[in-house]
């Protein structure tokens, strides 16, 4: 399947009734950080690197959930991959943070979501290849070993197959999405606070 069919498949795919999402199976390949599966608390973000709301969470929230929770192995966090425009920037984001390795894996991710304002500042995605460029040269990726990364159709379809699955069984149709324990979980003030509020009664073991 090429790049393009995946990315039209991708926005027929949006057009779908999205499901309850009421409960969430652990997906093959999924990327973690903190406790082990067998964690009394398993945090999942659905997220995309070129959304911007994602990044807004990334820099205001995530260094407290990393610091409080994450960090100290009080709860499992989950990064699942998801696709928001520009699609193909945004595919080869997350190839690119598959291709650097486990353990570099969120360090790109990171890097990515920081650098949105540099990548569309211009209102265009002029600028989003040299940056990534940049970032995969900072973990060791030179230019052959990226531009083969980015371009590998067996990769892309299963970022494709994974968003299909999330937006059917799970209910993802934005980024970021949260789910504690398989519920989904909404905001309320889009601070620490709210991660707070629900992870105490939880490592509680109420």
């Amino acid at each position: 399947m090429t790049s393009r069919r995946i990315f039209m498949t991708l926005a027929a795919a949006t057009l779908l009734l999205a499901g309850c999402g009421k409960t969430v199976k652990p997906v093959e390949g999924d990327m973690s950080l903190g406790a082990g599966e067998n964690a009394r608390v398993t945090l999942i973000e659905y997220a995309s690197v070129t959304c911007a709301h994602c990044a807004e969470f990334n820099k205001d929230v995530m260094p407290e959930l990393m610091a409080k929770y994450i960090t100290p192995g009080k709860i499992r966090y989950v990064y699942r991959e998801f696709l928001t425009e520009p699609r193909d920037v945004s595919a080869a984001g997350i190839l690119l943070a598959r291709c650097s390795g486990k353990e570099n894996y969120f360090k790109v991710i990171d890097e990515i979501m920081k650098a949105q304002g540099e990548m569309f500042g211009d209102g265009t995605t002029t600028n989003a290849l040299p940056v990534l460029k940049r970032i995969g040269a900072s973990v060791g990726i030179d230019e052959k070993a990226f531009n083969a990364c980015v371009t590998d159709e067996k990769a892309l379809t299963r970022i494709q197959d994974n968003v299909d699955k999330y937006l059917k069984e799970d209910g993802i149709t934005g980024t970021p999405t949260f789910f504690i324990n398989g519920k989904r979980f909404e905001r309320k003030t889009g601070t620490i606070a709210d991660f707070d509020e629900a992870f105490a009664p939880l490592l509680a073991g109420k």
